[in-house]
């Protein structure tokens, strides 16, 4: 009787890096997600300048420092998902790179919804996309490309006989 399982088993570069260069996922998210917070951030403090309000239909208008906060735990809730997928997912590149991308251009619809002018709309899908050009690559390096990930077939048989060794006189199992 024979069976064949297939693990999946993590391949490491041939060269290995010295441990204070590799950082987990989460060190590189926090960090990225506080460039991303501060880009993003300068970048909605420069917009009024070129005549963007950021005011919605009932002339509320979005505060410098929810760019900073917003961008801050959105981005940190990707670290998280990150995380997850760099030990759950079988494919956690690829996998969380889509994930980003599908809820970046689902972050846009809040722009596109809330009464935003045109002008305050783009800019604010831009900001959103800056935030992600920033955080997204930055995780997706720190994760497990297909290529990286190998399957190993190993074949198990049910042991057919013990018999002694005529020079060694040790049992040998036959499989």
């Amino acid at each position: 009787m024979s069976t064949t399982t297939q693990i999946p088993t993590r391949m490491t570069p041939s060269a290995p890096t010295p441990a204070a260069e590799r950082q987990p996922v989460w060190k590189h998210g926090v960090a990225s997600a506080v460039v991303a917070s501060v880009a993003t951030t300068v970048l909605a403090a420069i917009a009024p300048a070129a005549g963007v309000s950021f005011a919605d239909s009932t002339g509320v208008s979005i505060p410098i420092t929810g760019f900073a906060q917003l961008t801050l735990v959105f981005s940190l809730v990707g670290v998280g998902i990150a995380a997850v997928m760099a030990r759950k997912a079988r494919r956690p590149r690829a996998t969380f790179v889509r994930t980003a991308v599908a809820l970046t251009a689902l972050s846009f619809v809040p722009d596109l919804t809330f009464g935003f002018d045109a002008g305050s709309a783009a800019t604010l899908i831009t900001l959103h996309t800056v935030a992600a050009a920033i955080v997204v690559p930055t995780l997706a390096r720190r994760l497990a490309r297909a290529d990286q990930v190998r399957t190993v077939s190993l074949s198990f048989r049910q042991v057919d006989a013990i018999s002694p060794t005529p020079t060694q006189g040790q049992p040998q199992l036959r499989w």
